[in-house]
């Protein structure tokens, strides 16, 4: 497989399976950092999950990005009950913020591409919603003060693309002494070696990945 090609890693009957292998490589690793998250001082971050990335049609779209939906979902419905916050990120660029995006992938998604829109499964009114323009999800947003103002010192990441923004987020979330924990099978990205990749190296310096069943459990 070339490094950029895409691939589904992740089905929607075998999410599970797959995430185990994950797991498998790292759990040597990241069991001696595996406490279960306090409801009253975490938050959940459900990052960039747009048409753009969702979209069959988007040139940027994840093939295993469809099945961690449900997940995502099963995660937010319980942190709601325990009223934990649900914060949504949007990634829009334009022309003047965009900086080395714009050099980089010479295809920004801004604010008019109907694409930039929260897929329709999140797009609930009341959302609060963070807008960024970078990976990094604390670059020039409001989200720290957010989760500062709600006594919130451990996050819980979600989304996509895990080894760009999801991974780039955890990394500065912990620079900036936040506890994370990282998604296994409800982050994903457009191939497996990404995937992997980010799960390796966060689990080793910057964060906890966790499977959708561990959090159920913890947050219990």
């Amino acid at each position: 497989m070339v490094i950029l090609d895409k691939e589904t890693y992740f089905t929607g009957d075998k999410v599970e399976i797959s995430a185990l292998k994950f797991l498998s490589r790292i759990e040597s690793v990241r069991k001696k950092h595996l406490d279960s998250p306090d409801p009253e001082r975490t938050a959940f971050l459900i990052m960039d999950m747009q048409e753009f990335f969702f979209n069959k049609n988007s040139h940027a779209f994840i093939p295993s990005a469809i099945p961690i939906v449900n997940r995502i979902i099963k995660i937010r419905d319980r942190c709601m009950d325990l009223n934990i916050p649900v914060i949504y990120t949007r990634h829009i660029n334009s022309e003047k913020d965009a900086g080395q995006m714009n050099r980089w992938w010479r295809d920004i998604l801004t604010r008019e591409n109907g694409m930039s829109r929260i897929i329709e499964e999140f797009d609930e009114p009341g959302n609060l919603i963070v807008e960024k323009s970078r990976y990094n999800a604390f670059f020039k947003t409001d989200l720290e003060r957010i989760l500062r103002d709600n006594n919130i010192s451990q996050i819980i990441i979600a989304g996509v693309m895990t080894h760009l923004c999801c991974e780039t987020t955890a990394r500065e979330a912990f620079v900036r002494d936040f506890d994370v924990y990282f998604g296994i099978d409800f982050t994903a990205t457009y191939n497996k070696a990404f995937h992997e990749s980010s799960l390796i190296n966060l689990s080793h310096g910057f964060a906890v990945p966790v499977m959708t069943s561990e959090l159920m459990k913890m947050l219990e």
